[in-house]
């Protein structure tokens, strides 16, 4: 199976003596030996053994084989969600003592479980504010070698893209045993695939594009066989930090439509972005795709497209951001939410939200302003998210 689409409806469906055509949902919490000797065997042998759901299970198997066709890895690993991939590739990856390089511009939440969780544990994190390889080369430079290099592209919610080539080159020329991680959550595998570019884990959390439609968590590690079961497998057992094989079952039939999903999605979002560069009422306005973006030519390179997300800044901050969102909630085809990659699209103001666990400090820097708000572009009628749009800006404006 060569092509993705093939790939997103075929791979790892393994059928059951029934002959089903729907991929088979496993709920169950263990599995029944034949006989003593067969439960000591399978518990022995331990990898490609059904044992016990918490860290083997059909249903959660085929979701991570489809997962790992799509982006052209030798395995996945699923997790109960996206934060719960980032402990696991942590505390599997790093010891006390060892160092992090991450960026700055990554997920909230992540940024919490860096600085708050894994901190204690005597493990340092340093920063990068930002996709300058000369900032990246300085901080992998430092002493100690970094054990992990973690970063996400485009980044949420600013959408500047980082070149994963380089990154994990100077990584790698620093510290042969560094991991480069790239969370591609933004492109999914469909318009990304960061393996190819030199990074050696992807992660991803499935709450977002690849389920779809917002029904459930989930979270995922793509990377090579013996990186996953030797070294982070180990994490999930033990942890417990366990993805459902109903939530398997939903995540594994989202990766059908992903395609289809994203594509239409990224199509929309560059029309709608290309519609309103350079309207009155923006400060900035930030889409990869578009030739005024910074980092326009590096997506290009590196992305199959924009992506279904928009980031928009109003010269008038916070009281036009909220007007903005507020007139796009009641438009219909815009939900306020948290949440992205959704069939529904959304709406956030990350600096009240998301984001605002950061210091004013670190937001300022980071240019999370109070003027920002991201767009999630879902899968309503494109002439209704058009005009729901420019009617926000004119809400923003205030002649509405």
């Amino acid at each position: 199976m060569k092509r993705k689409q093939t790939r997103a409806v075929r791979a790892g469906a393994a059928r059951s003596a029934h002959g089903e055509h729907s991929e088979a949902l496993y709920l169950t919490s263990s599995f029944v030996f034949a006989s003593a000797q067969d439960a000591a065997k399978r518990f022995k042998q331990g990898k490609g053994n059904y044992v016990y759901s918490r860290y083997t299970n059909p249903s959660v198997r085929t979701f991570e084989q489809r997962l790992a066709a799509l982006e052209g890895a030798e395995d996945c690993l699923a997790f109960a969600s996206g934060m719960g991939s980032i402990l696991a590739c942590v505390l599997g990856l790093c010891r006390q003592g060892d160092r992090i390089v991450s960026s700055k511009q990554i997920f909230g939440a992540t940024l919490g479980l860096l600085d708050n969780i894994i901190a204690k544990f005597g493990v340092k994190v340093d920063y990068v504010y930002g996709p300058r390889l000369a900032d990246w080369e300085r901080a992998i430079r430092k002493r100690p070698k970094p054990r992990l290099i973690f970063l996400e592209t485009p980044s949420n919610p600013q959408l500047d893209v980082y070149d994963i080539k380089a990154i994990a080159a100077l990584a790698h020329a620093a510290n042969k045993q560094a991991k480069v991680v790239v969370d591609n959550c933004m492109c999914t595998p469909i318009l990304q695939q960061p393996l190819k570019l030199g990074a050696d884990l992807v992660m991803h959390s499935s709450t977002k594009y690849i389920d779809g439609q917002g029904r459930m968590l989930g979270g995922a590690l793509c990377g090579p066989q013996d990186l996953l079961r030797d070294e982070l497998l180990v994490t999930l057992r033990s942890g417990g930090i366990t993805l459902s094989p109903f939530n398997a079952w939903v995540h594994a039939k989202g990766l059908e439509t992903l395609q289809l999903r994203i594509t239409e999605m990224s199509r929309v979002a560059e029309t709608i972005a290309h519609e309103i560069e350079g309207h009155p009422v923006l400060q900035r306005l930030r889409y990869p795709f578009l030739r005024r973006h910074p980092g326009h030519a590096l997506a290009q390179a590196q992305q199959q497209a924009g992506g279904g997300i928009i980031t928009l800044e109003f010269k008038r901050g916070q009281a036009a951001a909220f007007r903005a969102v507020n007139a796009l909630g009641a438009s219909g085809a815009f939900s306020i939410t948290a949440n992205f990659g959704d069939a529904k699209s959304t709406v956030t103001h990350p600096a009240s939200t998301t984001h605002s666990r950061l210091s004013a400090t670190d937001r300022k820097r980071l240019r999370i302003t109070p003027g920002l708000i991201r767009l999630s572009i879902g899968l309503e009628d494109e002439r209704e998210l058009r005009r729901s749009v420019l009617r926000a800006l004119d809400a923003a404006a205030g002649r509405r």
